[in-house]
């Protein structure tokens, strides 16, 4: 994303080889500015910025638990606890989501 981009100069992490081509630079999946210097033109983006959620719907969840876990054993591991549908998980993983 073009967020990922907005890097100030002296905050840039070298991603290429001088002389590389903006082509190349992006299939590495780094930013190029054809403006500056010739060692911050290809540069390392930002992370992008995720977060985890419990996916609402019953049919997305991927077990996390076995059967008869509790809701403080499940929580423990990381997960999810919904102590619904029926014959669903109840304990199951995050989902990982871009903000």
């Amino acid at each position: 994303a073009r967020c990922q981009c907005k890097v100030a100069p002296r905050e840039r992490k070298n991603c290429g080889y001088p002389g590389i081509s903006a082509v190349e630079c992006r299939k590495a999946g780094c930013c190029f500015e054809a403006s500056g210097s010739s060692l911050s033109r290809c540069f390392a983006p930002k992370p992008k910025k995720v977060r985890k959620v419990c996916p609402n719907n019953p049919d997305t969840r991927r077990n996390c638990g076995f059967p008869g876990i509790t809701a403080k054993e499940c929580e423990r591991k990381g997960c999810c606890f919904r102590a619904y549908p029926a014959g669903v998980p109840w304990c199951f993983y995050h989902r990982v989501v871009e903000q």
